[in-house]
């Protein structure tokens, strides 16, 4: 399944990298940004399953897996970055 001529664990690579490089160059502005676009994307993707509950669409089934990585890729570069460095700068 590919989209984008990506694989869906290349597409995640990419974001978290992305995320992870935001991450080290301003904490404060990573973390507002994370909280934005995995909000947006966990909200787009809930309802996208909802939807396709209640009425069965032709979306792709590659659809639902970028949403959710996309839920996962800014949560786990804000969880690596808090391990690593035992947490924000600009919290001090």
């Amino acid at each position: 399944m590919k989209m984008l001529g990506l694989r869906p664990l290349e597409i995640f690579l990419l974001q978290f990298i992305l995320y992870m490089a935001l991450w080290l160059w301003n904490d404060y502005l990573a973390s507002l940004i994370s909280l934005v676009f995995g909000a947006i994307f966990l909200f787009i993707f809930l309802l996208s399953l909802i939807l396709e509950w209640i009425e069965r669409s032709k979306v792709p089934r590659a659809y639902f897996i970028l949403m959710l990585l996309s839920v996962l890729a800014p949560a786990l570069a804000a969880i690596c970055y808090l391990y690593l460095f035992q947490g924000v700068s600009w919290l001090e």
